[in-house]
């Protein structure tokens, strides 16, 4: 019998060929939000072997946007244009499906790369401003944002919009919204840094509001049959945060307006978090949200090993794995899973002699 971890899983008329994800990975290379080489780089790997699907980094709506002055972006033809070169690159070579993470980084947005420390640039480093459901700062030293009125909360949503077409054209097979890990959309799910009080803020229905209503917008101009799903943090991990329970209404509300999938991941909306780092910590998140709201899930964190991956799979915690700092150190880490747990994965034609099918080492 096959490992489950091996088996097809479909949403919508994609089919990946097994439950291998590899998760969006913030690489702060890009050139004014363009992608080069290194991406080419990058994804290109993943895309040979690592997993049967490979979802390029949080990619910015808008300048704005952007974490850092590095950050992937599509919000102009330039981008458009350089993130094609890169996913037609991999769609020739190689056999992984390709999607697209795209991401507002609100408040915690205009800082330095992590290699550079990662703070919040000055004047003088090109800081620009931030926006945020309330003009509430990230932490100690960080930049106020400016709370979104009304048209700004229009232009916002409209820019998720207009990456979601670029992306069509680009040729994605999948986009996940961006709604964890203390970014804009889980900046208005939690009561933490929305302190609105307006009809966005207060209750979980109102702080539902914005990031169900980009939903829907991108929902309405990406096909029927292309997948649409998003990531969210399923608790702050902090007293008076969000909690696992909110984000299952949260997720059946998605479901209702043709949401696919739900990645479940947690933490980095405050400073303040205390998260217990172990391996597989977030898939209790990833399950309770696929029982309780009946939507597909997608686990993430601290998953390495193969036989970790089937038991999270063959148990039903999940229906996908997603996979970050091991497909970095293995980026033929589905070959591998295979081999390890008796099963088949597609090789690109080029790389076909290395399967043990062909040739068994």
């Amino acid at each position: 019998m096959s490992a489950q971890l091996l088996t097809p899983f479909q949403m919508r008329s994609l089919t990946l060929p097994d439950r291998i994800v590899v998760s969006p990975m913030c690489q702060y290379m890009a050139d004014d939000g363009c992608a080069n080489d290194w991406h080419l780089m990058h994804l290109g790997q993943f895309s040979m072997g690592a997993g049967g699907l490979v979802i390029t980094e949080a990619t910015h709506v808008s300048p704005v946007g952007r974490i850092t002055p590095r950050c992937l972006g599509l919000y102009s033809d330039e981008n458009e244009k350089t993130l094609k070169h890169v996913i037609d690159f991999c769609r020739r070579n190689g056999v992984a499906k390709l999607g697209i993470q795209l991401a507002h980084a609100g408040r915690k947005a205009s800082t330095r790369t992590p290699f550079e420390g990662g703070k919040p640039l000055k004047a003088d480093e090109g800081a620009w401003p931030t926006v945020a459901p309330s003009a509430l700062p990230f932490g100690p030293d960080w930049h106020v944002p400016k709370a979104l009125d009304a048209n700004g909360l229009a232009e916002v949503k409209q820019q998720f919009v207009d990456s979601a077409k670029r992306a069509l054209r680009i040729g994605f097979d999948l986009i996940e919204l961006h709604g964890a890990h203390g970014y804009l959309l889980h900046q208005f799910l939690s009561p933490i840094s929305n302190q609105r009080n307006d009809g966005y803020g207060g209750s979980l229905e109102n702080r539902m509001r914005f990031p169900l209503e980009v939903f829907d917008a991108v929902r309405a101009v990406w096909p029927q049959d292309r997948v649409l799903g998003m990531r969210v943090s399923a608790t702050d991990w902090i007293e008076g945060g969000l909690t696992p329970e909110e984000v299952v209404v949260f997720a059946k509300e998605l479901k209702k307006r043709g949401c696919d999938f739900i990645d479940a991941s947690s933490g980095q909306l405050d400073p303040r978090q205390k998260i217990p780092f172990s391996p597989g910590y977030n898939v209790p998140f990833a399950e309770k949200i696929k029982k309780e709201a009946g939507i597909p899930t997608m686990a993430v964190g601290m998953i390495t090993r193969p036989a970790q991956a089937e038991e999270i799979i063959a148990s039903g915690k999940a229906d996908l794995i997603a996979i970050a700092r091991a497909a970095m150190d293995d980026p033929r880490w589905a070959w591998h899973a295979a081999r390890e747990l008796g099963g088949e994965v597609p090789y690109a034609p080029n790389y076909v002699r290395a399967s043990p099918a062909v040739w068994k080492p």
